[in-house]
């Protein structure tokens, strides 16, 4: 007998083929390859419908029971004391009568009801769990190391059979399917799938409670639904603030924003109201093309505490990089990302050409200044007073006399789009060259060096080995690894090795979307389909249409 669905399984994600395992022939494992392989799957918490909400009860229930239909309540019920009805909780199973008849019993006997619930919540602590044989739950809580009572034979396990046999089941469950990459539909290792399945819960569960979102460009919102769903939650993107709160205080729930798009005045009905923000913003490799060019982004950030360039507040960034642990898989894993990206050229806006690169004056150390949009909510909140390109500049030549000083203005500025222009002729009063054309990522292995205020190419730079002098506060300062002229903050006073703060930085605090499957997807994935070209950036009539509009006002200013 063998189970009608594999144990490991995707999330129902709309409109896309997220299928990741069948059931297929039964396959052996040697028994310490089995007691490992499901180690790992409890520590990712994956298995079952671990995508739905989670059970949400005060204290571990003392019992949980999994009756297949409405006539064997009774019978259960019969076998508890009263603290155990009090304590117990109820599963249901999809069927409508028996989702009715164990919430009316619940009301009457006291304990808990659940409809569809993530079963790693309801089974964390657990006392026992009743079920039968051919119930997955079995088999999940064997692997929780719940004892398990089976009421009747199955798959899954049998009556009177022991912890040692029942994980040795779901072991061999596992082990009887054959597993799928859902991005390049290829056979995937049971590992990888683990790995895929631990990555959703996290995303899945980031989301988990936001009903509503304001502040998203029409020309994101695609995307911003895909990053921002969940199962059985519906989002509402809004355009007006009052309406995005006034969905959260129904709901109970929380309000995505974007914050450079949203008013004093909302941050302060939320305080008020006692609504929760959540802070969305562009990744670090965020697509193949500009935001300003309306170009939705394959990467953000979704943040609960606050947001990663803000120092004023701390942010989910700032805590994963205090106080993770950094494994040795995990840093092996961020040391290979980066090595991809360096040696890909990979920037935030994808890759670049060396075709344009200056040569160097010999002797000279050669350093690079970025230009930033100068009331971009970066520089406003951790230039630390500082948001004059022009002032940067002076600064830099002040303390680098004898260097060759390269300015990069940013390309949006150049574009029109944004604040921050300098003139050429007052740029070569403090640099020695002005460089536009070519990607940033050439552009940094060509220099010593990097002068930042809070650019991304600091962190950029880093990758690459080049030494960094933050004029501001960066996320990425602080941590040991630049040379910073103003005060950071106190929160990150732990020193971090390269490949800790990029496994922070680009493998544990942001998301990312394939733009071929519109799935989330690891960061290898989305810089794999970079490299191949199959991150498409076109967006038809409206970017000739953006390139017009920026030579407009960049000659209105």
């Amino acid at each position: 007998m063998t189970p009608s669905l594999p144990l490991l399984r995707a999330p129902p994600f709309p409109d896309a083929d997220a299928s990741v395992s069948q059931v297929g022939a039964v396959q052996a494992l040697p028994e310490a390859e089995a007691d490992a392989l499901l180690a790992r799957i409890r520590a990712a918490r994956v298995g079952g419908s671990f995508w739905s909400p989670p059970a949400e009860i005060a204290d571990p229930a003392s019992m949980v029971l999994r009756p297949r239909d409405p006539a064997e309540i009774g019978e259960l019920l019969a076998a508890l004391d009263p603290e155990q009805r009090r304590s117990a909780l109820w599963l249901g199973n999809g069927m409508k009568a028996l989702d009715h008849a164990l919430a009316a019993l619940t009301r009457r006997e006291g304990g808990s009801f659940r409809a569809e619930v993530d079963p790693w919540s309801a089974l964390d602590g657990a006392g026992l769990l009743k079920a039968h044989g051919d119930d997955e739950w079995t088999a999940l809580a064997a692997i929780a190391g719940v004892p398990v009572q089976v009421l009747s034979p199955g798959p899954f396990g049998a009556p009177g059979e022991d912890a040692a046999t029942l994980r040795r089941r779901a072991a061999k469950a596992i082990a009887a399917a054959h597993y799928r990459d859902p991005f390049h539909d290829t056979a995937a290792t049971l590992g990888a799938t683990i790995d895929l399945l631990a990555e959703w819960r996290r995303v899945l569960e980031g989301n988990r409670g936001i009903v509503a979102a304001c502040g998203m460009a029409w020309w994101k919102r695609k995307e911003i639904r895909r990053f921002l769903w969940a199962p059985g939650q519906k989002l509402k993107l809004v355009s007006r603030s009052r309406r995005a709160l006034a969905i959260a205080r129904r709901q109970s729930g929380a309000v995505a924003i974007w914050p450079s798009r949203i008013s004093p005045g909302l941050l302060a009905q939320a305080r008020k109201d006692k609504v929760p923000l959540v802070r969305v913003e562009d990744g670090f490799v965020r697509s193949v093309g500009l935001g300003s060019n309306l170009v939705p982004p394959l990467s953000v950030v979704v943040d609960r505490r606050g947001i990663h360039f803000d120092p004023s507040a701390p942010s989910d960034l700032e805590a994963i990089l205090a106080t993770s642990a950094f494994p040795p898989d995990l840093i092996d894993r961020a040391r290979t990302l980066r090595e991809t990206i360096v040696s890909a050229g990979i920037s935030k806006y994808a890759a670049g050409s060396e075709s344009a690169l200056p040569p160097r004056e010999t002797g000279r150390r050669v350093v690079l200044v970025p230009g930033q949009v100068e009331d971009d909510m970066s520089v406003l909140a951790g230039g630390g007073g500082l948001h004059s390109n022009l002032e940067l500049l002076r600064r830099v030549r002040a303390l680098e006399p004898e260097a060759e000083i390269w300015w990069r203005p940013h390309p949006d500025v150049d574009a029109g789009h944004r604040v921050g222009a300098v003139a050429d002729a007052e740029a070569l009063r403090h640099a020695d060259r002005i460089v536009r054309e070519g990607g940033m990522a050439p552009l940094l292995d060509a220099v010593d060096a990097v002068h930042v205020l809070t650019s991304l190419t600091g962190f950029e730079a880093l990758m690459r080995g080049r030494e960094v002098t933050c004029h501001g506060k960066p996320f990425y300062s602080g941590w040991g690894l630049t040379r910073d002229l103003g005060a950071v903050p106190a929160r990150r006073g732990r020193p971090l090795s390269l490949d800790a703060l990029v496994a922070g930085v680009l493998l544990l605090y942001p998301r990312y979307l394939d733009p071929v499957t519109g799935l989330p997807c690891p960061p290898e994935v989305l810089v794999d389909r970079i490299v191949h070209k199959h991150a498409p950036n076109r967006q038809g009539w409206i970017e000739p249409l953006r390139r017009l509009q920026g030579r407009l006002m960049a000659a209105i200013r």
